[in-house]
């Protein structure tokens, strides 16, 4: 009768430290994280990164700018009329 209660104490034993060799460690908890953080920002990255490409070759940006550039050149023709 003994033995089989030792048995069944022993398998008991071991079935426990099989399901706590299987939960990750505080170590592993912070690796996997890390790794999730970084996989997060590296997708955000190259999404802001490819919208910005996106807007800049717009029609809007483009023009913007040409207009910018435009007022830019005038202004800069009336400073040196003005200045002859």
């Amino acid at each position: 009768m003994k033995l089989y209660l030792a048995a069944a104490v022993l398998m008991l034993v071991l079935a426990v430290h099989t399901e706590a060799q299987e939960e990750p460690t505080l170590e592993q908890q912070f690796a996997k994280f890390q790794t999730q953080v970084k996989e997060i920002a590296d997708d955000l990255t190259e999404k802001t990164k490819t919208t910005f490409e996106q807007l800049e070759k717009s029609e809007f940006a483009i023009k913007t700018k040409n207009w910018f550039t435009e007022q830019y050149e005038k202004v800069k023709q009336k400073m040196a009329e003005t200045f002859n």
